[in-house]
């Protein structure tokens, strides 16, 4: 089984994905679990480019019966079709809520894609997992922050995810070195 440790090692790599795609403006449309390859020692690649575009001026406007993973999907992106970096980071604040969660779905029981636009829209948000650090869950808060200017950028999630890698593994290392 996968410890936190394992799991925030491998947010950091899907941050650090994120953050090239973002440097390129480019704007995934589907970052989830599901799209996420994980290879040996955990190395993980940001995959399924399918719904990805270029962004011009910060935003990529979809036309209106284009499919969305709405559970994934940032509401100004599910609402009003406007995708961007930010709407990624959302995406990415539910994915790390599927790994801390160890495969939750979000928003689960029998709640309709209707549904979930309104509970996000009245400021509703995805409780924080069992066995989830708290340092964890405030990231994906950030990620849901309503205003999307207000959430962090791939780079600033990458550094915190980063910081948070290393410090697990020092820890580690002195308890091995104490046995």
């Amino acid at each position: 089984m996968l410890s936190s440790a394992h799991l925030i090692y491998m947010s950091g790599q899907i941050s650090e994905g994120m953050a090239y795609l973002e440097d390129r403006n480019i704007v995934h449309r589907d970052l989830a679990a599901r799209n996420i390859l994980v290879g040996d020692d955990l190395v993980c690649k940001v995959a399924d480019f399918g719904l990805a575009r270029i962004i011009r001026d910060s935003v990529y406007t979809a036309s209106r019966n284009t499919k969305i993973p709405v559970r994934w999907t940032a509401p100004e992106a599910a609402l009003h079709q406007r995708f961007s970096v930010k709407s990624d980071v959302w995406s990415f604040g539910v994915l790390l809520y599927e790994m801390m969660s160890r495969g939750k779905m979000p928003y689960e029981g029998s709640f309709l894609n209707k549904e979930v636009m309104t509970i996000l829209t009245s400021g509703y948000r995805l409780a924080c997992p069992t066995r989830c650090p708290e340092n964890i869950y405030k990231i994906m808060m950030d990620c849901w922050a309503a205003e999307p200017s207000k959430r962090p950028s791939f780079h600033a999630l990458h550094s915190q995810l980063d910081d948070m890698d290393c410090n697990v593994l020092v820890l580690s290392q002195r308890k091995r070195s104490q046995i």
